[in-house]
């Protein structure tokens, strides 16, 4: 008995114990991580669903620039990073794939903000819940019925996704990781609190010694946080790739070294244009810069003070793997003679600020831009009428501009009135041109500001032609938006109401107004008074501290100034921006009447709606 027991204990001695796979696969997320880069992470684990520009598994080597940025966030000594990027060079890619990262590796509580909640809500459903169902590694740990779009949570940690207008979403809990994407699109203060950025860092105080703050944006001004932080930054790196013909590390830079013949026109110039080695002075391909930027590396091209604390790192859209050369030298010929496109091309393609050129305006310069048209006279290039009305207590300021391709823009006539019949008067009269072509106003902004309840039945009763309008408080996103009258007890209740940012309009028309006489240029009628002129000019655009940031603002120059025609005629250009007069054609004499007729059916921007309708 003793041997077939001591037998029998043996045998189970040596006995495998069998675990079942649920058991296996719920251990799964305890099991601790394996220590690589953030890089070696993310070509292992991450995979692109089919919005991406190529589906599949993510490989950092299409884009090597993104590799030493990643990298860089498991850098202990690096407490803040900044990335100032173009489009089209994978930036919301790049912080996805850190995210990733953390849930998986090095789990915290983490907070990510968007410059709204629409955009945050939008951002989660379409980017972040798609990467975590498409990854294994972070799929077993999420928890998507404890979810919402805002707050994702995992077995040990939760994301949190924050706005940056709204102080409720940015301040409460600690959190360790903070991210601050399209920072440029942040308002300089929530309500009465401090900036966005101030709000979210200080729930970072729990984690003195291992936080980490990453910003990433395109730049807008000079005055924005991420080209901001570039000057404050201990280090400023910039990606420097080898000349394939003398192995000369360099940055692409736009100025002085991508060239094209002299000459060129847009189209020739994409498909001429090269880049030249700052060194041997070599031609570099499109081809050869692919191959080169796999060979490159970040360099520091700035330091100040010791370490490393906060790193700014910079790109433009020369180095995409998705643009040629030829693309940038069309860009930039195409959009060089227009200021908004040119602050497009800096600001997207070359990732830098806009130094804003737009100067203090004078009377002298208004006078200046009158044209070879009397007053009334409708020009023989315009296509389209708007009109302003700014509304004052004892009386209305009311302008008439017309406009034709290339936001090219007359002033055909301006006054002041006393009563409302006026304006309809004024409004619904015919305009004619030399050729004697009539036009009528299609769509007139009135401020909304004084009398408000007055001008909304007003606009109610002239639904057809007229708008309510009225200025935002503090500087927008977009140069407008829609909303609706919520006036309970107005006949105008629910209707469409216009939010006007005026700062962009007065900068828009300083800029034009600065043009010589002719396309893109915003003049006046032959017969223009000085009165008018100064009017116009009765601001000038100054810098105001708000927060951390300092604003460039339109600001009186007097203490009590005359600017109403100013305000009309903010008006009347986002009468035509809601007429979409941006995207007119150049009309030729045969079909000029054809595109007035269709300019005159406005096709509206996405978010304008109907107004509400009695079933009368």
């Amino acid at each position: 008995m003793s041997r077939q027991s001591g037998g029998l204990s043996k045998s189970k001695s040596k006995r495998k114990v069998a675990h079942s796979d649920w058991l296996i696969d719920g251990l799964q997320p305890l099991r601790p991580p394996q220590k690589m880069t953030v890089t070696q992470w993310v070509d292992q684990n991450i995979i692109l669903d089919h919005s991406a520009a190529i589906p599949g598994p993510y490989k950092s080597w299409r884009t090597p620039y993104v590799q030493g940025i990643m990298d860089a966030f498991a850098d202990p000594e690096i407490e803040e990073m900044w990335f100032c990027k173009p489009t089209q060079v994978g930036g919301s890619q790049l912080m996805l794939n850190i995210i990733g990262y953390i849930i998986a590796q090095d789990p915290s509580p983490t907070l990510i903000v968007y410059p709204t909640e629409e955009f945050a809500k939008s951002f989660s459903k379409t980017r972040i819940q798609p990467m975590i169902q498409l990854c294994p590694a972070l799929r077993v740990k999420y928890l998507p019925l404890e979810s919402t779009d805002t707050e994702l949570h995992f077995i040990d940690m939760i994301l949190y996704l924050g706005w940056s207008n709204s102080a409720t979403s940015l301040a409460g809990r600690p959190i360790r990781f903070l991210f601050f994407d399209e920072t440029s699109k942040y308002p300089s203060r929530v309500g009465k609190e401090p900036s966005p950025f101030e709000l979210a860092i200080e729930r970072t105080n729990t984690f003195p010694h291992n936080r980490k703050i990453v910003g990433a944006s395109t730049p807008l001004l000079k005055t924005c946080k991420v080209w901001d932080m570039r000057d404050k930054a201990n280090e400023v790196q910039e990606f420097h790739t080898p000349c394939p013909h003398c192995g000369y590390y360099q940055p692409f830079r736009f100025k002085p070294k991508l060239k094209w013949p002299a000459g060129s026109n847009a189209d020739d110039a994409r498909d001429l244009a090269y880049y030249e080695c700052e060194s041997c002075n070599g031609r570099i391909t499109d081809s050869e810069k692919t191959v080169a930027e796999r060979a490159g590396e970040w360099r520091a091209t700035s330091k100040r003070g010791s370490g490393r604390r906060v790193t700014w790192f910079g790109l433009n859209a020369i180095y995409s793997p998705w643009i040629r050369f030829g693309d940038v030298a069309y860009k930039f010929l195409k959009s060089k003679d227009d200021p908004d496109e040119l602050q497009n091309f800096v600001n997207s393609w070359l990732g830098e600020a806009w130094e804003d050129a737009a100067v203090r305006m004078s009377a002298d310069t208004i006078l200046e831009r009158q044209s070879e048209y009397e007053e009334t006279v409708v020009p023989d290039d315009a296509l389209i009428l708007t009109g302003g009305v700014d509304v004052q207590q004892d009386c209305l300021y009311w302008t008439v501009r017309a406009w034709a391709p290339g936001l090219t823009s007359w002033n055909i006539a301006h006054g002041q009135v006393l009563d409302w019949q006026d304006i309809e008067q004024v409004m619904n009269r015919t305009w004619t041109k030399r050729s004697g072509e009539e036009l009528l106003v299609a769509l007139c902004a009135v401020d909304s500001g004084n009398d408000t309840d007055i001008v909304y039945d007003f606009c109610f009763d002239n639904q057809e032609w007229a708008i309510p309008i009225k200025g935002a408080s503090n500087p927008m996103l977009m140069r407008f938006k829609i909303s609706t009258i919520d006036r309970v007890n107005s006949r105008a209740h629910g209707t469409r109401l216009v939010i006007v940012d005026g700062n962009q309009y007065k900068s828009m028309i300083a800029s034009r107004m600065n043009r010589e006489n002719g396309r893109g240029s915003w003049m006046v009628h032959s017969e223009c008074d000085r009165a008018y002129a100064e009017q116009i000019t009765s601001e000038e655009r100054v810098p105001v501290k708000s927060g951390s940031q300092t604003l460039q603002l339109w600001r009186p120059k007097t203490t009590h100034p005359n600017n109403h025609y100013l305000d009309a005629e903010v008006y009347a250009a986002c009468a035509a921006d809601l007429m979409q007069v941006r995207y007119l054609d150049d009309a030729t004499p045969e079909d000029a009447k054809e595109k007035q007729e269709a300019a005159l059916q406005p096709s509206m921007p996405k978010g304008w709606t109907e107004p509400k309708k009695s079933w009368v």
